[in-house]
């Protein structure tokens, strides 16, 4: 569910860094007992502005979070940054997962939940206030934190779109 102004961005394989979200065992019920495997949620990041998704399945814990590396690396965006933190407050929602992203000062350091906390290390966001109001599934967590940060604009944009200097968009 990318949005149309939002491409898909090419970024040099080697300098991207992973974070396992979530690891979760499912079991198949078969004939002779169960039957494991697991999926794994990955988020990748060159802690630049670019950061991506994905989500693997495999019988075997490595194969899944190499799968979901894969997956990753396909669904990569371009977040809008400014001074190290998010432009504007923003809402994001995914399923039963809500969250709040709203921009802090510089020093205050990453307040977010688990999931929340890798898609912005991730992105290379060093200052932001989030909040997870709704599900606290890593699934739809991650899907609402990329929800609002693909929702963003980015200031130098709306400066040039509005034909005004960048401190008149933040300061009126």
């Amino acid at each position: 569910m990318r949005e149309q102004n939002k491409p898909t961005v090419k970024a040099a394989e080697s300098d991207l860094k992973e974070k396992v979200v979530a690891i979760n065992r499912v079991a198949k019920v078969v004939k002779g007992g169960r039957r494991f495997s697991f999926s794994a949620i990955v988020v990748v990041g060159d802690g630049n502005g670019t950061v991506g998704h994905g989500l693997g399945k495999a019988n075997e814990v490595t194969d899944a979070i190499a799968k979901a590396i894969d997956d990753a690396k396909k669904n990569l965006v371009k977040v809008p940054m400014y001074k190290h933190t998010v432009p504007h407050k923003m809402e994001g929602k995914y399923s039963g997962g809500f969250v709040l992203v709203q921009p802090a000062a510089a020093g205050t350091g990453v307040i977010a939940g688990g999931a929340m906390r890798a898609v912005f290390e991730s992105a290379g966001i060093k200052d932001v206030l989030a909040k997870s109001k709704g599900s606290s599934n890593p699934h739809n967590v991650v899907k609402a934190t990329f929800d609002a940060l693909n929702k963003m604009r980015d200031p130098m944009q709306v400066a040039q779109q509005r034909g005004i200097s960048l401190d008149k968009v933040f300061n009126g």
